[in-house]
């Protein structure tokens, strides 16, 4: 039975996944036990979009949150997955909730759980027209009438949905609809299940191996636009900066910056994993909302293991060394380059 034999494939390649995250000398102990939680994240991420997807009958499903963290989650959206047939015509509709941005994305590529290639279209807030309700549709489909057109290598729609206050606003509402689908029962046959396992297998072996060596460094590279040919889920309409921070007991990393007027814009810190820390607990990410600024508009961030007194603390976690990850949706232009430098703790206060 193919099925059997790919699911013990699926399986062995968690506990290979694993054996690497302990035999990796850069991971520190803190490390190797949030990679566990890593490893079970991306197992249920594949499995609910290779193996439970039925791009027919599709269904937005989360694919992170507070405890399903991988890819680059943040505090601040909620991120939800559609199969996508390209020779299917489907009907979206939503309504926007208290989003600040929101944005529905399709993807191009192989379609054996590989991760995409390509952005095929992206449609977002400002492109929509809303009822007095925030109510919204549109139609994703082969056709010159659809509004969002689907390529011959479409493979799944993604929606982004942001709040300035995750913790209290409401998030957008999501619902897609197959407009021909061929009906009948889904295939569910050896070979069909065997193929989405190993499609999920797949998924787990490429989405295992993206990570980011943690540094012995503090900065922040300079911003850069997300370009439609692109590896992975990335926004069509975001520029994005990366960095990384390690700090001595009693030091704190000052950011200082300029953003330019955006739809939403945030500060994240990240694992190597590229998921965020325990934002449950302690801030460790912040948005453009929650800034205060400095007089002259300006902003600076304080990234330190305790609070120095900073409006605009963000707290390490009690990692050591980390990534820091910054997004600016629908830019007026490039962000510049933040500027930092290492303070005793004690200098962060404002």
């Amino acid at each position: 039975m193919r099925t059997a034999e790919v699911f013990r494939e699926l399986v062995a390649e968690v506990l290979a996944v694993q054996q690497r995250l302990l035999d990796d000398p850069g991971l520190d102990e803190r490390s190797r036990v949030e990679g566990h939680r890593w490893i079970l994240s991306m197992l249920r991420t594949g499995v609910e979009t290779q193996v439970w997807a039925d791009p027919h009958h599709p269904r937005f499903v989360d694919i992170v949150g507070p405890s399903n963290k991988w890819g680059g989650d943040n505090s601040d959206a909620f991120y939800q997955y559609a199969p996508i047939d390209p020779a299917r015509t489907y009907r979206v509709r939503g309504r926007r909730g208290d989003t600040v941005y929101l944005s529905l994305t399709v993807y191009g590529g192989p379609s054996d759980g590989r991760y995409s290639e390509r952005i095929v279209g992206t449609v977002n807030d400002r492109g929509l027209s809303f009822a007095p309700d925030g109510s919204f549709e549109l139609v994703i489909g082969p056709g010159d009438d659809a509004d969002l057109r689907l390529a011959p290598d479409a493979v799944c729609a993604l929606t982004r949905d942001y709040l300035a206050d995750p913790a209290t606003g409401r998030r957008a509402e999501w619902t897609i609809e197959c407009l021909d689908s061929p009906g009948g029962p889904r295939p569910d046959d050896d070979a069909s299940s065997a193929a989405r396992f190993g499609a999920a297998l797949n998924w787990l072996r490429e989405q295992s191996r993206l990570l980011l060596p943690l540094e012995d460094d503090n900065r922040i590279d300079d911003p850069y636009p997300v370009p439609q040919q692109t590896f992975g889920w990335a926004a069509g309409d975001a520029a994005y900066a990366m960095g990384c921070f390690a700090l001595g007991p009693g030091q704190a990393l000052v950011i200082t910056g300029r953003s330019p007027e955006s739809a939403f814009w945030n500060l994240c810190l990240w694992n190597p994993f590229l998921h965020t820390y325990d934002y449950d607990r302690e801030r460790v990410t912040i948005n453009g909302e929650q800034i205060v600024p400095e007089d002259d508009g300006s902003w600076t961030i304080v990234i330190a293991a305790t609070d120095p007194g900073h409006p605009n603390w963000v707290s390490t976690a009690g990692h050591d060394r980390g990534r820091i990850w910054m997004r600016w949706f629908l830019p007026a232009e490039t962000p510049g380059r933040p500027e930092v430098r290492v303070v005793p703790l004690a200098e962060a206060a404002r």
